[in-house]
């Protein structure tokens, strides 16, 4: 069971980072943009660390407060939902 969330986890998390990272390309090409709503989604399921990760990684949405603190809070509760699941159920 681990191994799958480890995996959705994984997955939902390069999803995120490759698309801060197109944002960031089409951002400079003045071409169509990502939703900021894509990334809290995608982020929300599962792929929060690789959103944040991107976001500093390529220097994007970095000056807006909902993407510095949204993103890691939502890592926090994530974090927080899967210990609280983690020793509800396997210990």
């Amino acid at each position: 069971m681990l191994k799958w969330v480890l995996a959705w986890i994984g997955l939902a998390s390069l999803l995120d980072f490759v698309l801060m990272g197109t944002d960031k390309w089409k951002a400079r090409r003045n071409r169509w943009r990502v939703p900021e709503k894509t990334f809290f989604l995608v982020a929300l399921l599962g792929g929060s660390p690789g959103a944040i990760l991107g976001m500093y990684a390529f220097r994007h949405k970095t000056r807006h407060w909902y993407f510095k603190w949204g993103l890691p809070a939502i890592l926090a509760a994530q974090v927080a939902l899967g210990g609280w699941l983690y020793w509800r159920f396997f210990l």
